[in-house]
């Protein structure tokens, strides 16, 4: 029987969820499998990857093979390298204390890039965040620099229709006045 290890999809459309699984290579791809060793998950960023290391090194030692998708993600992990390291101890290389230390500073080494990454996008998002909030600052001060233009402009129509028909005021009752007058030298 040949087992390979391979991705079985989960999640909604749209939305996938993977399981990293043991399967027959017959077997259909969301079908049975004999083992799950992960998830991988590639909606976040970076993509969420969890592992049984020491089980996928065993199935890799055991003979199984991976798919191309699962070969990137387990060389991702190191699982690939820890298999190769044993190799070459199996084989008389090195040690396995050097295998150990090997595998040991390519780990700190892979988690220090890892760790730049997560901080490379907090720190664009906190950039894009503070971008977006001077934009709606700007935005708001120049709506309000127009709407303190508009209520001037109406505050001086309003008062300028005001003097207007303070004008007529005065102007009617003078108009009053002198027509009594002109009757009275009239009689």
């Amino acid at each position: 029987m040949a087992t390979k290890i391979r991705l079985q999809r989960r999640g909604r459309k749209g939305y996938p969820f993977y399981h990293i699984v043991i399967a027959d290579s017959r077997a259909p791809r969301d079908g049975k499998f004999i083992e799950k060793v992960g998830s991988y998950n590639p909606n976040t960023n970076p993509a969420t990857i969890t592992i049984n290391f020491d089980r996928a090194l065993y199935w890799l030692q055991v003979g199984a093979q991976p798919t191309d998708t699962t070969r990137n993600i387990l060389s991702e992990e190191g699982v690939l390298l820890k298999k190769h390291l044993l190799g070459g101890v199996a084989k008389g290389a090195f040690t396995e204390a050097d295998a150990e230390k090997k595998f040991e500073a390519w780990k700190a080494e892979k988690e220090k890039g890892t760790q730049a990454a997560i901080n490379k996008n907090q720190t664009k998002a906190q950039a894009d965040a503070k971008a977006r909030l001077d934009a709606e600052k700007a935005a708001n001060k120049a709506k309000a620099e127009a709407v303190a233009q508009k209520k001037a402009e109406e505050n001086a129509a309003q008062a300028e229709a005001a003097a207007e028909a303070s004008e007529e005021v005065v102007e009617t009752p003078a108009a009053e006045t002198e027509a009594p007058a002109e009757e009275k030298s009239a009689e």
